[in-house]
């Protein structure tokens, strides 16, 4: 088989399967409505949850960041990209969420990357709940660990999997709250079961930093756990981009030497250091509260309105609210009448999720109003007609 037909049987398949992806070019992708060909949509797919994107206080600390430094950091932060701006953005981090560092990555991708790689061996063992996110499981799964997958939040099947012997050191991994289903995972019960047996245990919280939990903290705060290494990205809640990893001053100072996805890229922008320092302030204040509580009464908007129809949904009490139709090309057909009726949503199919479970994932910001719910449930239940 040559380069070019190993290609093209590729891309046939991911079409046989209704699974090709394609890019769509907006004018304006976040917050409220989103606008392409000159057409106004409701917007129900992006991930600012909190609608800080857009937020003027944030917006003009870009703007300020960058007239004082630039639009770019110039280097690794190895080398020369690491400012006063990032410093002060990692100390109030870890201020925040309560650990003694934290160390800043271009991605959540890069972030959970950066850790399985720097920390995992031969004799190790990776166990990760089965829905966790690509970046997690990707990474393990190249990672010289061993990997082993418990049964979605099954904090007994976690627990059964740690007891089986290990010649080196285990780590569970999970997402906080998942990605695809947006339901929360048992962070007590399993730290609980790492603990048990002597295991760390990685949060990615991307969709619950900023969001969940007093002060937007995260879910794992609000369950009162403080895991060993914890992720939070700010593509999310705080309507930016970037990550940061949580951890003790041993595991910064020996991630700062092993880690390649942290020695080895160019640091995110100053300015963009700036900007999530002032949506770090919105999160913690009265309005980012405010934000949350009105965040909250959408979702109950939306799940009392759909309940009544004809679609499976998860137990999702995030702003993430799936509703799966099982079939590729339902999914599809489900997603075009929609936009064309000016919501604007996305089928996501597998290899995504798991095959069977094509979905819409339907995403709510404090930015929608009340009437957004409204004519989203309206335009749902036209479809199932």
């Amino acid at each position: 088989m040559t380069w070019q037909q190993r290609i093209d049987s590729a891309l046939e398949a991911r079409r046989a399967a209704e699974a090709f992806r394609v890019r769509s070019v907006v004018e304006g992708g976040a917050g409220r409505f989103l606008i392409r060909d000159n057409r106004q949509y409701c917007h129900f797919s992006g991930n600012d949850y909190l609608g800080l994107s857009q937020h003027p206080a944030i917006v003009r600390a870009w703007q300020q960041g960058a007239e004082t430094w630039g639009v770019g950091s110039g280097g690794s932060g190895h080398v020369s990209g690491y400012t006063t701006a990032h410093q002060k953005l990692e100390a109030s981090l870890a201020d925040w969420l309560g650990y003694p560092r934290a160390l800043l990555f271009i991605s959540g991708f890069a972030a959970n990357q950066a850790l399985i790689a720097a920390l995992m061996e031969r004799e190790d063992r990776i166990v990760a709940d089965r829905l966790s996110h690509a970046s997690l499981l990707e990474a393990a799964s190249h990672s010289p660990a061993q990997l082993r997958r418990f049964a979605h939040n099954e904090a007994s099947h976690l627990n059964a999997l740690l007891e089986k012997p290990c010649a080196g050191q285990q780590m569970v991994v999970t997402e906080g709250i998942f990605s695809m289903d947006g339901d929360s995972a048992p962070l007590r019960e399993l730290h609980a079961a790492a603990q048990q047996h002597n295991a760390w245990m990685l949060v990615d919280d991307a969709h619950g930093i900023g969001v969940s939990g007093e002060e937007g903290r995260g879910s794992a705060a609000r369950q009162g756990v403080k895991p060993d290494l914890l992720v939070v990205t700010f593509g999310k809640g705080f309507g930016i981009s970037g990550a940061a990893v949580l951890c003790s001053e041993p595991v910064a100072d020996y991630l700062l030497q092993f880690a390649r996805h942290l020695i080895y890229s160019t640091s995110m922008p100053p300015a963009q250091a700036v900007a999530l320092q002032a949506a770090m302030a919105v999160i913690r204040s009265d309005e980012g509260e405010q934000r949350r509580q009105t965040l909250a009464a959408l979702i109950a908007r939306f799940r009392a309105g759909v309940s009544e129809m004809p679609y499976h949904m998860t137990d999702s009490q995030s702003a993430i609210q799936p509703l799966i139709v099982g079939d590729n090309r339902r999914a599809l057909k489900l997603a075009q009448q929609l936009r064309e009726r000016g919501i604007w949503v996305t089928a996501i199919r597998p290899p995504t999720v798991p095959v069977g479970t094509a979905r819409l994932r339907l995403t709510l910001t404090a930015a929608h109003h009340p009437q957004d719910i409204d004519r989203l449930l309206e335009e749902l239940h036209a479809a199932s007609q």
